[in-house]
């Protein structure tokens, strides 16, 4: 059997397509290498696991490596005391450093078998100063140093005794000159436990003055590469020959998922496993296209998965973090990145966002349609008038796989004009992206996708990008300030249309002025068409 694309538990070289990630492998070497304590704190699905199996096979020539998982090896009964905790670790870091494959000199074997001992024995005793005055014995007699990786730190992160735990590490860390300790602690999760006064569940009370202040920044980038991504593409052509554009392939698998790792594979997963062979791509080298990378996107968008009900979970759990989701995505505001700030530092720990030039951005634009869809389709937003009147609307602007975009506009300045003409307090230009989202969504909903294209390459600001069916269409939404300002937009508009390489483009005006001119035109600006429609 060949290998696959994984999107559950670790990765695994033999079984899966995988990107090749030595390099980092390398770079985490050097922080072990000088003898520093570090934590891999991100977001879920983002690789950790695989990488800390990974970075193990990667040190195992020169060191000892102990590499544990709390959520599988310690119960939360296990924290419920110092010796309860103290016994279950214990237990779990002999069975692992007695691999019949590793070879122990015999001082370190009799270590071992001191602390061994005092498990079986049941000595209540043995508490968190005694376990480290064990494991020093161990350090002590090893030929080579020793590293603790331990995995799904989450699950014990919101504990006194964990506290207590970290205490003992930055305790013998600051000792190691005196007396032998780990080479190196590596400590993976979510949660930044470095920062614990942060609340890490709702409701619950801050957590203060982390005895885990001796980890140094964790500065290795997880995120895959668009070249990473060809590497992984080139495995599975060699196999497969598709005849693929691997470099296309990976560019717009990148473009859309940031490089988030399982955001990546399950979309190479998507397409090797369920578009190719299905009724519209019949043959693998025509699921790897741009169509058919549009066929995986629509489904994943459409799917329940783990990743994006945790998504959705965070956002209600954490207020501040839908309010600024919301800002980002309906009013355009922009938010200077600064890590210390508790909504930013949140939103970025569970990797909703990125720093782009010192400005916060949701981190892909799969996060970015996840959370335009969960608020469009609010129960509150799909009871609205203009909603209905999508619904009622939508089979109208379909003729032989094209959107008519023209149809569409006009459609939607009858029912604005109709509903919201009227509207007697200030209108805002945020408030006009939300109604045509709300009328666009159900038209296209299955078949298109939109997405608010925040920066081009001059770092200027553009509205709604439309993909239907591989045509792309360009709509500039504007609140009307005067001509000048309404020609400066056409003047914008036109740039756009030659950065996606189009000859017609779109321009929606909200004109609250009393001498309005409501409608649509058709304007010719040199080679291309403006479509104008004012409300």
């Amino acid at each position: 059997m060949g290998k696959i694309f994984n999107v559950t538990a670790d990765c695994k070289p033999g079984l899966h397509y995988m990107v090749d990630i030595s390099s980092r492998l390398a770079r985490m070497k050097g922080y072990v290498d000088r003898g520093e304590y570090f934590t891999i704190n991100r977001a879920r699905q983002y690789g950790k696991t695989t990488t800390l199996r990974a970075l193990k096979e990667y040190l195992k020539d020169q060191y000892y490596v102990v590499s544990m998982d709390f959520q599988v090896q310690m119960s939360y009964a296990k924290f419920r005391s110092e010796n309860a905790f103290s016994a279950a670790f214990a237990k779990a870091f002999v069975r692992i450093i007695q691999d019949p494959d590793i070879a122990l000199p015999e001082a370190m074997k009799t270590a071992v078998g001191n602390l061994k001992r005092a498990t079986r024995e049941n000595r209540e005793d043995l508490e968190l100063v005694e376990l480290f005055q064990y494991l020093s014995d161990i350090c002590r007699t090893a030929d080579k140093p020793l590293v603790l990786m331990i995995d799904e730190i989450d699950s014990a992160a919101n504990n006194q005794v964990f506290l207590d735990f970290l205490a003992q590490l930055r305790g013998h860390y600051i000792d190691r000159d005196k007396s032998p300790a780990f080479q190196s602690v590596i400590l993976a999760g979510v949660y930044d436990i470095k920062n614990l006064k942060r609340k890490f569940r709702p409701g619950e009370d801050d957590k203060l003055n982390s005895p885990w202040n001796i980890a140094v920044d964790f500065k290795v980038g997880m995120s895959f590469t668009a070249e990473e991504i060809a590497g992984m593409l080139t495995d599975y052509e060699d196999e497969h020959a598709t005849g693929m554009n691997i470099a296309e392939m990976s560019e717009l698998i990148y473009e859309y998922t940031s490089g988030y790792p399982f955001l990546v594979s399950k979309l190479c997963k998507l397409i090797a496993e369920e578009v190719a062979g299905g009724e519209k791509f019949s043959e693998l080298k025509a699921a790897w296209t741009y169509a058919g990378f549009m066929e995986a996107y629509q489904t994943l968008l459409g799917e329940k998965n783990t990743l994006f009900e945790s998504m959705v979970n965070k956002l209600y759990d954490y207020t501040e973090l839908r309010d600024m989701v919301c800002s980002i995505l309906f009013t355009g505001k922009e938010y200077s990145y600064n890590a210390l700030d508790q909504a930013i530092g949140t939103a970025e720990m569970f990797g909703f966002i990125k720093n782009v030039n010192g400005t916060v951005a949701i981190a892909n634009r799969i996060f970015e349609m996840v959370f335009y869809n969960l608020f469009l389709t609010s129960a509150e937003n799909q009871n609205t008038d203009i909603y209905k009147a999508a619904i009622a609307d939508k089979n109208q602007f379909i003729y032989a796989g094209h959107l008519n975009m023209d149809l569409l506009l006009e459609r939607f300045v009858e029912h604005f004009d109709d509903l919201y003409g009227d509207i007697p307090h200030p209108f805002k230009e945020e408030d006009g992206r939300r109604y045509f989202l709300l009328y666009l969504r159900p038209i296209i909903n299955g078949t298109g996708n939109y997405y608010i294209e925040s920066r081009t390459r001059n770092m200027e600001r553009t509205d709604v990008i439309i993909d239907y069916c591989g045509e792309q269409i360009v709509v500039e939404l504007k609140l009307w300030r005067g001509n000048t300002y309404h020609e400066r937009g056409e003047q914008q508009l036109m740039k756009y249309l030659e950065h996606y390489h189009l000859k017609k483009g779109y321009m929606l005006s909200f004109n609250f002025n009393k001498n309005k001119e409501i409608g649509v035109k058709r304007i010719v600006l040199g080679d291309k068409v403006l479509i104008e429609a004012v409300v």
